[in-house]
């Protein structure tokens, strides 16, 4: 059993739903939403974390607001809860404490679009989690189909994949 923890940032639903689907895969862990994510990180010995993909990276803060203005004009209801709120995935990477030699994956949901158009958040959230002392075995992008989803057919069968494929790699 691997001790994991997967921490995800989501707007719509989509990256929370492949964090879990992750931490099936893995066959243990907690999954975490940013915002409750300050502690029960530090024993991990594999840190997972994702967000989605906004304007080629992280979301910001100023991202964030623009997805929910564009959401609340189309009346919809599928926002997760707190999505507006701080710490984002950003500001949570930029103040994550320094652990040297754990190892951990980044994972991202973007449109299914070449990643020369739509950006890849996980490459900013590994290269973050480097900078910290994090030893990255792993980065993966979990498409959608429309910038608030749904997820595209089989992603989650293929994150619960990746999450197998990560438990085993840890042994």
């Amino acid at each position: 059993m691997v001790n994991a923890v997967v921490v995800y940032e989501s707007i719509y639903g989509n990256t929370r739903a492949v964090a879990e689907a992750i931490a099936e895969g893995l066959g243990a862990g907690d999954v975490v939403s940013v915002r409750d994510a300050a502690s029960g990180i530090h024993d991990a010995a594999l840190l997972i974390v994702g967000g989605p993909t906004h304007i080629h990276g992280l979301a910001t803060a100023s991202s964030r607001r623009a997805a929910l203005e564009a959401v609340s004009e189309d009346g919809a209801d599928h926002v997760e809860p707190g999505a507006a709120e701080e710490p984002g995935l950003r500001s949570w990477l930029r103040d994550l404490p320094r652990r040297e030699n754990v190892r951990a994956a980044a994972f991202d949901t973007r449109l299914d679009r070449s990643p020369w158009f739509t950006g890849v958040a996980s490459r900013a959230i590994a290269k973050r989690l480097r900078r910290h002392g994090y030893e990255v075995i792993a980065t993966e992008s979990f498409l959608v189909e429309d910038s608030e989803g749904p997820l595209a057919d089989g992603e989650l069968e293929r994150a619960r994949a990746w999450g197998a494929d990560l438990a085993q790699q840890l042994g």
